[in-house]
């Protein structure tokens, strides 16, 4: 998950501060925009009195302690990023567990799970993502101090797969009937140089084109993201031959081609809103501190609410790469040792929008109030960024709890007095979407 974790106290969110542009990145990977259908506008009922589904509600708040079993449970196996089988055949185990359908690992990784409905609604994906940023190795030992609970990844997404877990079993123990079909979903690659590969192939594998509703449970608190950050992310190496410090001295280098290109991004004026960012996080290249380098790496991450500023930040970024280049090459002219850059793409997510008026938006903040809170809508970069790409409703919750120091070694998710109000906020919005008989 590409949010941001906060303090108990707070929540950490990007505000939307306006309804953004229709257009979003086309799943490709190249910066260019794409139309999205419109969604229907059509009020969607919560059913807060429906019998079975407040069944199903007073029983996740009743087996609590059986939610964060499985949360402690799956975080204690390993999911290092390209390397989510062995939590996904586990997480394939405990879906077969709740009665489920058709419980399967598809040809990227994703679990993918059913619960057939009556017919004649639509099919709704309640989904989580597998993976970690952690690589492996790392000690994923969870450690108990009360309602406290520490390890990596604990909130970012062990959260989000127990309430997947947890709606499933309250749905069966509850004996929930819905019109439309719900999918229970565990996804690979939602983190970093995953790049969304697994919610990308449920939109463009097997499933494309039969999904109505897609929810994403990422992180903890009680908020949604109803808005995408698409980014564009790239690695950007300047070539040349390299030779001695001294001895060589008269070549174009490709390391001062690198710094005189990321001056001039530095220099980049971007719209505080929709809110564009961008950074060179990683730079690399080098031998020894005598010899001019062969070459220079760095990785660039250009991110923004709208697909129209990303393209515009995507053009600013490569004339500051093309620029860069020319600057160092001009500043030897007699050299007949050339530098020369190579960009490589390592990520494109789209960027998208919808309306806090979009029905599945409405839906989701009217059950949180029948559960006694009022969620905050933001925009974020989550497996959610694809169907919001495609004009296909969807949204990511929050999993209820408190975390903090996502991504890091020293995770911590503490439940509180009311987590079970994550599972318990998300059968309702399922409830609502699938259509609840």
């Amino acid at each position: 998950m590409a949010r941001f974790s906060a303090p108990f106290a707070d929540v950490c969110r990007l505000t939307v501060a306006a309804t953004f542009a229709a257009a979003s990145l086309a799943l490709s990977t190249s910066p260019v925009l794409a139309q999205t259908p419109a969604a229907s506008t059509a009020p969607i009922p919560v059913p807060t009195e429906h019998a079975a589904v407040k069944r199903a509600t007073d029983l996740v708040r009743t087996d609590n302690a059986w939610t964060l079993q499985q949360q402690t449970q799956i975080c204690e196996i390993p999911a290092p990023p390209f390397g989510e089988e062995v939590r996904a055949a586990d997480y394939k185990r405990r879906l077969e567990a709740e009665g489920l359908t058709n419980v399967r690992i598809d040809s990227v990784g994703n679990v993918i799970a059913e619960r057939v409905g009556t017919g004649g609604g639509p099919v709704v994906v309640l989904s989580a993502h597998l993976d970690t940023v952690f690589p492996e190795g790392t000690d994923v030992t969870v450690k108990q101090d009360g309602d406290m609970y520490a390890g990596p990844g604990i909130g970012d997404d062990c959260r989000g797969l127990a309430v997947v877990l947890a709606v499933a079993r309250a749905y069966r123990q509850a004996d929930i009937k819905t019109a439309g079909t719900i999918l229970f979903v565990g996804t690979v690659g939602e983190e970093g140089a995953g790049n969304l590969r697994g919610v990308r192939h449920l939109f463009e594998g097997p499933l494309k084109g039969t999904i109505d509703y897609f929810i994403s449970v990422d992180g903890t608190g009680l908020n949604i993201t109803h808005a995408a950050v698409g980014s564009n992310r790239y690695r950007v190496r300047f070539i040349g031959p390299g030779g001695h410090s001294y001895g060589a001295f008269g070549m174009p280098n490709p390391m001062h081609a690198m710094g005189r290109a990321i001056a001039k991004l530095a220099d980049v004026q971007v719209p505080a809103s929709p809110r564009t960012t961008f950074s060179v996080g990683v730079v690399e290249g080098g031998t020894s501190v005598n010899s001019i380098p062969f070459e220079a790496t760095m990785d660039v991450d250009l991110r923004s609410e709208s697909a129209q500023s990303l393209a515009t930040l995507d053009s600013a970024f490569q004339r500051a790469v093309q620029e860069g280049l020319a600057e160092e090459r001009a500043r030897w002219p007699q050299s007949q040792r050339p530098v020369d850059v190579k960009i490589d793409t390592i990520g494109i997510r789209p960027a998208g929008s919808q309306p806090e008026t979009a029905p599945i938006v409405v839906a989701a903040i009217e059950a949180g109030k029948a559960l006694g809170f009022e969620p905050f809508t933001g925009a974020s970069s989550t497996d959610s960024n694809v169907p919001i790409g495609l004009g296909i409703p969807a949204i990511t919750i929050d999993g209820g709890g408190q975390a903090r120091g996502a991504h890091s070694l020293d995770e911590v998710y503490r439940d509180g007095p009311d987590g079970w109000k994550g599972p318990q906020w998300a059968i309702l919005i399922v409830a609502a979407l699938a259509g609840a008989q």
